[in-house]
């Protein structure tokens, strides 16, 4: 399912760019049937001043390991927009910063479907 390509990559990215002996915290919920929220939290020293505006276009990479294309976090965030959600960044200067994805219920129910071609749990 292409819905959940958008937390692997940024859990992807956040162990990629966090240093060995740091953190990589994974959060989720849903409060009273409202939007689903998840946080993908990193140790990697936080971003650039001005990278935050700049990290969800194309071809852009904000960190120093340039083994990407640059297009994750966009089409991350395309395709967290094509169900109705949203995907930010929150920048923690000098820590990491968490990405955070709010996804609707529907949304939700979508992430539970078992993909084509797999046997369902």
């Amino acid at each position: 399912m292409l819905l959940t390509s958008a937390p692997t990559n940024l859990l992807q990215n956040a162990v990629k760019f966090t240093p060995p002996g740091r953190r990589v915290a994974v959060r989720g919920h849903q409060v009273d049937g409202g939007p689903v929220r998840i946080e993908i939290e990193d140790e990697f020293g936080g971003l650039e001043p001005t990278a935050k505006e700049i990290i969800f276009a194309p071809f852009v990479q904000a960190g120093k390991d340039r083994s990407g294309l640059g297009l994750g976090l966009g089409i991350a965030r395309e395709i967290v927009a094509a169900h109705h959600g949203t995907l930010g960044v929150r920048n923690l200067p000098g820590c990491g910063c968490i990405f955070v994805m709010e996804l609707p219920p529907p949304a939700l129910a979508a992430l539970k479907q078992p993909a084509l071609n797999q046997p369902a749990p």
